[in-house]
């Protein structure tokens, strides 16, 4: 069973194949240069518009907006989601944008959802409420819920998912996503914008089932 918190897989190209939580872990994680290579691919464009569609985004996909060059893209990330005063305009941490209970407090409900599944974060990579290591752990979830041959276990893994997504995720990415608009950088947005849609999506087909399923 992956960690969560560990490294993502790379995204791959072929659609059926590809799991929107890892690509979108793996395309937030931080600036690196084979990072850099894949979001100027044309590959990249392609299946964003096809995501764009699938997802359900309003207006027609522009293309992406790509990078100068690899110190555009690095200085831009760590301006926008690791450095400043008093903090980075749009951290990619829960306990930033969630000012209701102390930082402490939605790490640690974060890392209660981890241990339903064993998973240990692994604090030198990325604190439990990063955006990356939420997308790691439902990737997971999915994964067990993949490997399992139990219908009960498939629908406490969907319930667990489904949880996750209300108190975590989507308590906190569309605020991200308007400072990070507010901003107006290059890509980011973008994908950003793509994220939350799927999260929405995601949401209403778990709703959905288990609706059906009473």
């Amino acid at each position: 069973m992956p960690q969560a918190g560990v490294r993502s897989e790379r995204p791959q190209r072929n659609r059926e194949q590809i799991d929107p939580y890892r690509l979108f872990a793996y395309l937030f994680g931080p600036p690196a240069p084979d990072r850099f290579q894949r979001l100027q691919r044309p590959e990249l464009g392609n299946l964003l518009s096809v995501l764009w569609e699938e997802f359900g985004c309003e207006g027609e996909f522009a293309g992406l907006d790509g990078f100068r060059d690899y110190q555009q893209y690095e200085a831009l990330y760590i301006a926008l989601f690791d450095v400043g005063v008093p903090e980075p305009p749009v951290p990619l941490q829960e306990s930033a944008h969630v000012r209701s209970q102390p930082a402490q407090q939605t790490a640690l409900e974060n890392t209660f959802f981890y241990e339903v599944l064993g998973l240990e974060v692994d604090p030198a990579r990325y604190p439990p409420d990063h955006l990356v290591t939420q997308l790691e752990f439902l990737a997971a979830v999915g994964y067990a819920r993949e490997q399992t041959p139990s219908r009960e276990n498939r629908s406490n893994l969907a319930r667990l998912e489904r949880d996750f997504l209300k108190r975590h995720l989507l308590d906190w990415l569309p605020e991200a996503q308007k400072k990070l608009e507010r901003e107006r950088p290059p890509l980011f947005p973008l994908l950003l914008r793509l994220l939350v849609a799927f999260l929405r999506r995601r949401l209403e087909e778990l709703q959905r089932d288990e609706s059906g399923a009473r």
